[in-house]
């Protein structure tokens, strides 16, 4: 819904990764009831789970509900609309919480579609309040899954796109005498049959294990590109953001997944910033973007989050040094991207490319990317979005490659 929409109900599904998420989604509450001041507004998600007070405080806000809550939200619009019901409705995540059991149809104003396969989290990082706000890690059942994405696909969807907030542990708690974890998953989607490609989100390096990478190897429906959740290159900082594994082992993880799949991308998330993290350890997470070949870091600072053991921790990085390195992760990742550039371009190197939307910036070309989730801007045809076609790379304009057809008609199943 645009906010130039006019609806009577709007709900707003926050986020509370970063002090920042938290400040975007108060503006956000406020833009909507300073544009619609007589439509009702719920505020969920992770922001109200956590500071649900904060919510109710917003002038205009009718409800706070959260994740615990989350899908009640229909049983209740009755009484949200006759105002019976408190301001406030927000339990405990860590009781029991109902996974969605209904099939979507679509992803609108997406040319892929999101398909979550695992909520929560059982870590509890030193730094991180999402375990806090989402709960426990519980997976979906294969089955509804797997008639998730055959529906998707069936509806004309290319790519599918496996989400979750630990997606590495899905399937530890499933019941059954099958053995579930995320090999397993990947090989029943797999195995649906259509023209479409497999994408995983954001993956711990501890779980790249021998029967994991044989999967991401051998399945050609997987896309050979992988997000990593690093976070640091330096082991004792891992150590005391409570991570599951050393530089050492992400190292050799990492290392073993590019053997079997040379030509993979990779992408991490990174911080800096964390309480303690010296000169050399920021060193340490410099040279893992350089040694690891990370083209697409998504570098954030460290943020001060109350209530959260890292908060705790004496030696706190004054925010101008972490906004410094933040800029330095960020330009060492453009130094590897830009690299990989030259060399596909050297090679006029051919991909397949989901188209997404006409390319604002370039008249009569269209933009998508690529299986490796390289951007591209595709020159030539007459392609619409959603169409998956072979491209060849011809060009480099900043962030993005330039490409054309590589073939007189489109190959629609590349």
């Amino acid at each position: 819904m645009l906010h130039t929409d006019h609806a009577d109900l709007y709900i707003v599904n926050t986020c509370t990764v970063t002090n920042e998420a938290d400040r975007q989604a108060r503006q956000t509450v406020r833009r909507l009831i300073r544009q619609n001041p007589q439509s009702l507004i719920v505020v969920t998600g992770c922001y109200a789970q956590i500071s649900p007070e904060a919510c109710a405080e917003i002038p205009g806000v009718d409800l706070v509900l959260g994740n615990d809550r989350k899908l009640d939200l229909h049983d209740l619009l009755p009484d949200l609309i006759q105002g019976k019901l408190p301001p406030v409705l927000v339990g405990d995540v860590n009781e029991h919480v109902s996974l969605p059991e209904s099939i979507i149809e679509s992803c609108e104003g997406h040319t892929r579609a999101f398909v979550q396969v695992q909520q929560g989290c059982n870590q509890g990082c030193t730094f991180c309040i999402i375990h806090t706000a989402r709960g426990p890690s519980r997976s979906f059942p294969v089955t509804l899954i797997r008639r998730q994405i055959e529906r998707l696909v069936l509806n004309g969807y290319r790519e599918i796109v496996l989400c979750g907030v630990d997606i590495g542990s899905y399937g530890h708690e499933l019941d059954g005498e099958q053995h579930y974890n995320l090999a397993t998953l990947l090989r029943e989607v797999c195995s649906i049959s259509g023209d479409f490609r497999l994408r995983i989100s954001s993956i711990d390096p501890s779980y790249l294990d021998t029967e994991l990478i044989d999967v991401l190897a051998g399945e050609e429906k997987i896309c050979p590109h992988f997000h990593l959740s690093l976070q640091s290159g330096n082991t004792l900082i891992l150590k005391r953001m409570k991570r599951r594994y050393t530089a050492e082992m992400m190292y050799e993880r990492v290392a073993a997944l590019a053997e079997r799949i040379p030509h993979a991308v990779y992408g991490a998330d990174i911080m800096t910033g964390f309480p303690t993290e010296s000169d050399q350890a920021f060193e340490d997470s410099i040279a893992m973007i350089e040694r690891l070949n990370i083209a697409f870091p998504h570098v954030f600072s460290y943020s001060d989050r109350p209530g959260v053991p890292a908060a705790r921790i004496p030696r706190q990085v004054p925010h101008d040094i972490r906004k410094k390195r933040t800029r330095i992760l960020i330009e060492t990742g453009e130094k590897v991207r830009d690299k990989l550039f030259a060399a596909l371009l050297k090679k006029q190197h051919r991909v397949s490319v989901l188209l997404e939307k006409p390319d604002k910036d370039h008249p009569k070309c269209i933009f998508g990317r690529s299986a490796e989730y390289l951007p591209i801007i595709v020159q030539g045809g007459n392609a619409v979005a959603g169409d998956l076609i072979q491209v060849q790379i011809t060009g480099i304009d900043g962030s993005r490659l330039i490409a054309r057809p590589a073939l007189d008609r489109y190959n629609t199943h590349a």
